[in-house]
């Protein structure tokens, strides 16, 4: 009988070879952005890698419409009716110079309010400054009235022919 042969086991340098090569084999090649033209239009077309789920935007929930319901007026009807018993109310109307329901609709109520309190704030200051020009101010306002006759010295000074 025959002996038979044993396996010659492999050198070391062999099985690193081999293991490098199984790596390289399975190893994942990354997608990269490349402009094809389409057949039909004759356009590139971008091909992209896959975007992960978190690199994708997460879409808004939808708001939903606040609904009323059916109105009780229509946008004609006159403010000064359905206001009859708010002087104030009545009083904003005509500083606005609205007068049907629509009108009203058109503002929102920060604006209503800036458009209201600039007169307030512009006779505020205009207060302010008389005051300060005669060595006055209001109560813990004498910053504001010390910096006015600072400033209107320097002014003054600018203005006068040499």
């Amino acid at each position: 009988m025959a002996a038979k042969k044993k396996p010659v086991a492999k050198s070391s340098s062999k099985v690193a070879k081999s293991i490098k090569k199984t790596a390289v084999k399975n190893q994942v090649k990354p997608v990269t952005t490349k402009a094809k033209t389409s057949v039909r239009n004759k356009t590139p077309v971008k091909i992209s890698a896959p975007a992960s789920k978190s690199t994708l935007p997460k879409k808004p929930d939808p708001i939903p419409e606040v609904s009323l319901g059916r109105p009780l007026v229509t946008q004609e009807e006159k403010l000064y009716m359905l206001f009859k018993e708010d002087f104030h109310a009545r009083q904003i109307f005509e500083f606005l110079r609205v007068q049907t329901v629509k009108e009203l609709e058109q503002y929102s109520p920060s604006q209503i309010v800036r458009i209201l309190s600039k007169p307030l704030t512009n006779t505020v200051e205009r207060i302010r400054q008389r005051l300060a020009e005669m060595k006055r101010s209001l109560r813990e306002d004498e910053a504001f009235a010390a910096e006015f006759l600072h400033d209107g010295k320097q002014a003054s000074r600018s203005h006068t022919p040499t």
